[in-house]
């Protein structure tokens, strides 16, 4: 099973095609669902979690499984019931330097950058109706560095070994009583 889970780890996307088949808010929410949880949805599961009618949720689930996103799981029951999985654990976004590739990987991004200011401004609106123990706990920061290109890969392997443990997908069936799905957004990237 680990061996399996090990060829789950990383779905790399790096072709234009691909990447604007991902570049949608609905199909971001259901790969994201299920890279993170491991788990197998249907199309109504996966409706109510993304917020869209099952027939819509279909056709999304479908055109990602054209790109390799996600694929068809064994049934539960019966076998009427079509159900649905991820191909990795999480995703590797990385363009073939191909102009459209380039611009395909740009606008993907932006969704992703404007999604993730959304969960900050959201945590920001409802923090003080939170415990002060979460509160004290959630942290925006920002540090200026100077290293080599060497000493940040180093640095970016380190944070990922560190949050590594704390994966939902690993730790949801034991997780300890009290733990609540934390979202850590890192981005990093040298200055001019």
């Amino acid at each position: 099973m680990a061996e399996q889970e090990n060829e789950r780890s990383n779905v790399r996307v790096t072709d234009a095609r691909t990447l604007r088949a991902l570049a949608h808010p609905a199909r971001i929410d259901i790969v994201e669902h299920l890279n993170v949880s491991g788990s197998t949805v249907t199309a109504t599961e996966m409706a109510g979690l993304v917020g869209l009618s099952p027939s819509a949720t279909s056709y999304h689930l479908r055109e990602l499984a054209k790109y390799g996103l996600v694929e068809q799981a064994p049934s539960q029951g019966d076998g009427r019931e079509r159900r649905w999985r991820s191909t990795g654990s999480s995703l590797y976004i990385d363009s073939d330097d191909q102009p459209e590739a380039v611009a395909a990987e740009r606008a993907l991004i932006d969704l992703y950058l404007h999604r993730d200011q959304q969960r900050v401004r959201a945590w920001l609106d409802r923090q003080h109706d939170d415990t002060a123990e979460w509160r004290d706990a959630s942290a925006l920061m920002g540090q200026y560095l100077l290293m080599t290109a060497a000493e940040f890969t180093k640095l970016n392997e380190q944070v990922r070994a560190l949050m590594e443990p704390y994966r939902v997908r690993e730790r949801q069936a034991d997780a300890p009583a009290g733990a609540r799905k934390v979202v850590i957004q890192y981005t990093a990237f040298p200055m001019d």
